[in-house]
Order: C-alpha cells, then structure tokens, then sequence
C-alpha cells in the first residue's frame, strides 16, 4: 500500500514538474515575442477617411471622461464623429457625455439615448440603435473603458488599408484605476492574456477580434450581415472577427496597444468579470482553453514542490518559474497604455488565474453589467 501511495505521488511529481518545465519555456517564448511586438511600427497613412467612433456605454465609470477625452484630442487631419450610446435615459453616463461637449465644443459628439432591443446582447442592442446616426463609411468600434494615445485613428486607419484588410482589432494592456483590487484583475492582462495572444498569432494558433478596437468600412459590415448578425451572441467581436474572415478578408492587429481601465473594488467583482472571460474562451475554443494549462506553470512548481518535500531540485523549479513569470509582465509594461507596478503581482495573479481556469471548467451562468445569462454552446445568450 504505502508503495503504491509513493508511486502514485512521483507520478504527480514528475506531471507537475513537465508542466511548469513547459510552463517555463511557454514564458521565455512570450517574453521574446514582446520585445518583438514592442519593435513594430504602424503603416503609414494614405488617406485621412472621414471617421466615426462609436461608444456604447452603460454607467458613469470614474475613468470614463478622461477615456472618451483621448477620442476628442487625435492627431488626425480627416474628420472625425464620436457618437455615445446609452440604452437608460437615467443613466448617468449622460452627464459625463454633456461635459465632454463642454469640454470639447469644437469636436462633433452625437449622443443616442435609445431603450430599444434588437436581442439578448445588451452592448449589440445600444450599437445598433447608435448606427442610425453614424455619418461616415469608417467605423470604429470600442468598449467603454478603452484609453488610446493620440495617434490612435491614424494608425487604425492606416493599418485598415493594407491590402487584403477587412477590419482592424487592437491588443491592450491593464490600467489600474483604483486600488488593489484594480491592479490585481489589470495585472490578469498583463501576465496572460496579451502574451497568450502574441503566441498564438506567431503559431496561427489564435484569430482574434477585440471589443478594444473594431475598425472596418460600411461596405464590409454590409457584408458580413450588420451587427444584427452578433445581437444575440456573447462573444460579439469574435463572431465578428469570423464572419469578417469568412468574407475572405484579414483581421489585422495593430502594431501598437491601448489600455483598458480597470475599477473593480472587490474580490466578488473580479471573480465575476474574470469567469465570464474564462467560460466564453472555453465555449469558443475548448481545445485551446484547455491546453492554454501551461500558461499556469507556477501553480504546478509549487505542488511538485510539496510532494517532494521541497528538495533542493523542487525549490530551484519553482524559483525558476517564478522567474521566468514575472519576465512576461517586465516585457508589457514596455509597452503603451497600462500602469507601471504591476509585475510585483504576478506570484497571486498566476495563483488566482489557475483557480479561475479550474472553476470555468465547469457550468454555470455569467455575469455581465449586473444581468445573469447563461450561454449555449453556440455562443448565444439567454438573460436569467
């Protein structure tokens, strides 16, 4: 018996210490692909096209006035349209839109207060009772919490009109605005999700859409059958992301990163947020989602660790992995658009992000801007 027992905790052993070895050389590849991206430069622009940007929102988030600011201070020669969409005429994002007018008189900012329902996605909903006063054959879609630099729609513009290019999507980085709570879910960007994006665009292994960015000309949306055709689904900027490829053309990722503010102030808030990110990727690609397990190898040198009862080969493993995880998020924050500092949490980040995985492994509903909605396999939504 006590064989056995001791057989099967070297089994153990040995399978954490090849995942987090994997693990580690996951990192150093994710590393490397970084300083790579960070080296990239955008197109130059042929032509300044006439824009509209399009902001669904929903809530007077502390950050959202100085997010919406940054679209009315670009350096770009062509026209420029920032249209809001509110779905609650009591929303208190309306206020923020009237000083934002105040602030910018001169740029030209529609706001469309619309309770109208098109089907279950509520954010799909807003953008096509937006779409009404859309002026200009560019659009570009972006979530409610995006930052961007000035150079914004030049280089999304610019990078729309390669050849072969359908729609643009950008990569970002976390933004902490608030306190630890903040950091920790804006460090979950930095430590996995756009490392797990470079890697999988060098192995053709990833085919992202992002709700950061969304560019594409009215002829393409046309195309692919309008935002009608995502009104139901969860996953909007991936159905869109496809259809815009089955139509034969490119989603191209931008050679530069945003930053995506982060206010939550509870643990409670985190788990919710993060989960529905976690059960979408996993309803989406479920054989990737579970062999994205060695982007978790730090969990794994801390069991085998344990079970070996901290041998010196154990300890150098795991104090080898956490090396080679805190270098992923050293590399970001090279990078534009996120906080600074968020390095040191990387050790609980990697623990909680484990944790998150194991738990949208199995069912259960999701959240999103206080409703409850399960998803079908398809993607599809139903409110509960």
């Amino acid at each position: 018996m006590a064989e056995a027992s001791a057989g099967i905790a070297n089994c153990l052993w040995l399978a954490c210490t090849l995942v987090a070895i994997i693990g580690c050389v996951y990192a150093g590849l994710a590393g490397f692909l970084i300083r790579l991206y960070a080296r990239r430069t955008s197109p130059k622009l042929i032509a300044s096209e006439a824009v509209t940007l399009l902001k669904p929102l929903c809530g007077a988030e502390t950050h959202l006035l100085a997010d919406l600011a940054t679209l009315c201070t670009q350096d770009y020669s062509g026209p420029v349209q920032l249209v809001c969409g509110i779905q609650d005429p009591a929303d208190p994002a309306i206020a923020v839109v009237e000083r934002l007018r105040q602030a910018y008189p001169k740029a030209e900012i529609s706001l469309v207060v619309s309770a109208l329902k098109h089907g279950e996605n509520p954010k799909i909903s807003n953008v096509l009772n937006m779409m009404s006063s859309a002026r200009h054959d560019t659009i570009i879609l972006s979530d409610s919490d995006m930052s961007v630099g000035k150079t914004y729609v030049r280089d999304v513009v610019a990078t729309l009109q390669q050849p072969g290019v359908g729609a643009v999507s950008c990569l970002y980085r976390g933004r902490a605005v608030g306190g630890i709570w903040s950091r920790l879910a804006a460090s979950a960007v930095d430590c996995h999700f756009l490392p797990s994006v470079l890697v999988g665009l060098r192995f053709g292994l990833a085919t992202p859409c992002f709700g950061s960015t969304i560019a594409m000309r009215s002829g393409t949306l046309r195309q692919i059958g309008g935002f009608e055709a995502v009104r139901d689904v969860l996953a909007d900027d991936y159905v869109i992301g496809d259809l815009v490829r089955q139509s034969g053309q490119q989603v191209a990722v931008a050679n530069f990163t945003i930053g995506h503010a982060f206010s939550e102030t509870s643990f409670g808030e985190i788990v919710r947020h993060e989960l529905r990110w976690a059960r979408t990727i996993r309803l989406l690609d479920p054989v990737g989602y579970a062999a994205s397990i060695v982007t978790h190898p730090l969990p794994f040198a801390m069991a085998a660790a344990a079970l070996s009862g901290f041998s010196a080969t154990s300890a150098m493993i795991m104090i080898g992995t956490l090396v080679c995880r805190m270098n992923v998020p050293l590399q970001v924050s090279r990078l534009a658009g996120g906080s600074a500092g968020l390095v040191r949490y990387t050790p609980i980040r990697d623990l909680l992000s484990f944790a998150i995985f194991l738990v949208s492994l199995g069912p259960g509903p999701v959240s999103w801007r206080g409703s409850r909605f399960r998803v079908g396999s398809d993607g599809s939504l139903t409110q509960v």
